[in-house]
């Protein structure tokens, strides 16, 4: 699947399951409540918080597929081909990047 199918396929979601895309500024709060989920899993997980027992049986992906939903409904509302931005994201990364990364003694 690429990020345009993926779009489509929330749009359609949208259109026969949602009834319509919350406003920008609710999915804006969404997406950080969703963020805040991964970011839950992470720290007790992998990071030096414990995991209770309720956190157990989060799903990260599935969380992180939330987060995925609400970016491309916000790309969808706003007009936004995600897959051109994300493909010229890359390329400007690659350009400016590439040598300070590999030139970090920290990554080495």
């Amino acid at each position: 699947m690429n990020i345009q199918n993926a779009q489509e396929q929330v749009d359609e979601w949208i259109q026969n399951h949602g009834v319509r895309y919350f406003n920008e500024l609710t999915n804006m709060a969404q997406l950080t409540e969703e963020v805040g989920e991964v970011a839950r899993i992470i720290a007790r997980r992998y990071g030096e918080q414990s995991e209770k027992e309720s956190d157990k049986g989060k799903d990260l992906g599935e969380e992180l597929a939330d987060v995925l939903f609400v970016v491309l409904c916000l790309a969808n509302q706003t007009g936004i081909n995600l897959e051109d931005s994300f493909n010229k994201k890359l390329d400007i990364k690659a350009k400016r990047d590439h040598s300070r990364h590999q030139n970090n003694k920290k990554l080495l």
